[in-house]
């Protein structure tokens, strides 16, 4: 048990992951959330502005900058997973969450692929990439909440040991 402990106070680089107490994921994580969020906001304004285009080719720069963030956010989120002993229920919900983050990431890169791919944008955005984008935030709430399970019940890389032990119980 004390050497699980062990494990969870120490991320995998300090450097690229962030100290003990506050690790660089969760403030990273910021980026996708939000332009993703802006995005469909967008995508809803193309469907009432007299003047669509504009939000819609915003909506698309936003994914893009949502999908850039996603990978800058999943690159230390990797190093946060691997210092969690496996076997545990933080790992598996860690497993769980970066499953869906990933999911979420690849749609909004199908996504933006989509949008790309069509003709000059004149209108509103269309139903397919908004229900896309729809559905995809949807994911990324439920991917949040067990992110938020991991960091305030686990206490995953910010909380003592002890309070981390609950979570590294084979």
């Amino acid at each position: 048990m004390l050497d699980d402990m062990r494990q969870a106070k120490r991320p995998v680089s300090v450097a690229l992951a962030g100290p003990y107490g506050h690790p660089f994921h969760p403030i990273l994580v910021t980026v996708p959330i939000g332009a993703w969020l802006a995005s469909v906001v967008f995508d809803i304004g193309s469907h009432v502005a007299g003047e669509p285009a504009f939000l819609a080719r915003g909506a698309q720069w936003l994914i893009a900058i949502g999908v850039l963030g996603a990978l800058a956010a999943a690159t230390v989120g990797f190093l946060d997973l691997f210092a969690i002993p496996t076997g545990t229920p933080a790992f598996r919900i860690g497993l769980v969450h970066m499953g869906l983050n990933l999911a979420v990431t690849l749609a909004f890169t199908l996504d933006f692929w989509w949008r790309a791919s069509a003709t000059e944008v004149e209108g509103a955005v269309p139903t397919g990439p908004l229900t896309l984008s729809i559905i995809a935030v949807a994911v990324l709430a439920v991917s949040g909440y067990l992110g938020g399970k991991l960091a305030y019940h686990y206490g995953v890389r910010v909380a003592d040991e002890t309070t981390q032990a609950a979570g590294y119980r084979r």
